[in-house]
């Protein structure tokens, strides 16, 4: 089992990142969500936006990826990302004129930690006030404990193939906790596992199968000691949804944590490819291999399958999707013509026929606020608001056609009624077979 693991992390889930209740099906042909204030999700409903540490803040610490992009002379330099560390008022500001209700946002390690000796008090007040302007502007916080990135001296300590990561990574986490825990905000404790776990065993030739246990004990241990310090707290770890193999690559990972999660977080951003040559369908119908991010398939009717499926395994747990957008080149027009306000409403429209089918979604978060450094690139553009990192140096927030779609279904809480999808569902064994093609579903 531990071998398949290992095979199954590098061969599901590093394809896109080296381009960098139970629930029923309900009517074959289903009425079209109403939408509304007062509609399918909910007044309740909470929309948000995220972002991470990292990739977002500049002005970086010695970390574990500060040395990999160093590793990587073909990666674009880190520079100082978006500068959020200097603009989140900016940033936060921008998401409340949205009307979301959560802004996601990691606190770093290597930032609050930078050396063993101790803790930083001058990066916890730039948090502080990070977390103070996010409750300033009527938001709440979703803070991330680990966004795949731990400092410099924990790497020169062998990272997660040192069994005493866990006590180390468990000593700040709680200092994290016990800071922020009487602003009750909702935590996720590890960022997307299993691809943290492939991008260790490339760079830091990890062992996966060793990391999958030990990040796994840190989850639940600092489970424990959130709910201890924070009762009511609402806390998950995130899992990066692979399509057509979900079970095999998250499963395991599941199997550990499924018992200490408040919600189950998934974050949902490509369909499966075109064929096996790992190839994806052009505009004329012809095919082409992939370049990056934006060449992969988007099929947004796939987030109702996936939330599908972790409502079978989980039926009394509620969903949130802590993660789902769709990356461009550049910023540029998509090769399909996909506009980002059309993956965003076909998107909705699929959470509303989730609801509708008895699905307990909860929550939607947009990645991302703003575009950032993913992980090696600045050319895969997920941002509502654009930012040409190597070109403009004034860094300028530019907003996508996404800004007024997303503020506008926030406002109204939802779809209007008789909203059909610009995209229609693909082939059914494109979408997440066995699911999508045992109960296809299909739009009036």
């Amino acid at each position: 089992m531990r071998a398949r693991f290992r095979r199954l992390v590098l061969a599901s889930v590093a394809a896109a990142s080296a381009l960098l209740p139970v629930a029923t099906i309900g009517h074959a042909t289903p009425p079209a969500p109403t939408g509304g204030a007062h509609g399918v999700l909910g007044d309740n409903f909470l929309w948000g936006v995220a972002a991470s540490g990292f990739q977002s803040e500049g002005h970086s610490q010695d970390s574990n990826w500060q040395r990999y992009i160093k590793a990587n002379p073909d990666w674009d330099s880190y520079a100082n990302a978006n500068d959020f560390r200097s603009r989140y008022p900016n940033d936060i500001a921008l998401a409340a004129s949205l009307g979301v209700k959560v802004f996601r946002i990691g606190i770093e390690w290597a930032r609050v930690q930078p050396t063993p000796d101790g803790w930083d008090e001058d990066a916890f007040a730039f948090y502080d006030s990070v977390v103070d302007t996010i409750f300033d502007a009527g938001m709440q916080p979703m803070l991330t404990l680990d966004h795949w990135v731990y400092p410099g001296w924990e790497a020169d300590r062998g990272g997660w193939n040192n069994p005493a990561m866990v006590d180390d990574w468990l000593a700040n986490a709680r200092k994290v906790v016990d800071r922020y825990a009487e602003r009750h905000p909702v935590w996720v404790t590890i960022n997307e596992p299993v691809a943290y776990i492939m991008h260790e065993v490339r760079q830091n030739d990890t062992v996966a199968d060793e990391m999958l246990d030990r990040v796994a004990q840190a989850h639940n241990d600092i489970y424990d000691y959130i709910h201890q310090v924070q009762p009511n707290a609402l806390v998950t770890s995130n899992v990066g949804y692979v399509a057509g193999a979900e079970a095999q690559v998250n499963g395991p990972l599941m199997d550990r944590i499924g018992d200490k999660l408040d919600f189950i977080g998934v974050d949902y951003y490509f369909g499966i490819q075109a064929s096996e040559a790992n190839t994806v369908n052009m505009p004329d119908g012809s095919a082409a291999p992939p370049v990056g991010m934006w060449d992969l398939p988007v099929r947004p009717e796939g987030i109702y399958f996936a939330l599908q499926h972790y409502s079978r395994m989980f039926p009394d747990k509620p969903l949130w999707v802590v993660e789902n957008g769709m990356p461009t080149q550049d910023g540029n027009a998509r090769a399909d013509g996909y506009t980002r306000s059309d993956h965003l409403r076909d998107t909705v429209y699929w959470l509303q026929r989730a609801k509708i089918d008895g699905m307990k979604i909860v929550g939607y978060n947009y990645w991302s606020i703003t575009d950032n450094y993913e992980w090696g690139s600045y050319t895969p553009r997920f941002g509502l608001y654009t930012v040409d990192v190597l070109t403009d140096p004034k860094l300028a927030r530019k907003p996508t056609d996404a800004v007024e779609t997303y503020r506008q279904i926030v406002h109204t809480g939802g779809l209007p009624a008789g909203y059909l999808p610009v995209r229609g569902p693909s082939e059914c064994r494109l979408i997440d077979p066995p699911a999508s093609c045992d109960h296809p579903v299909t739009v009036p």
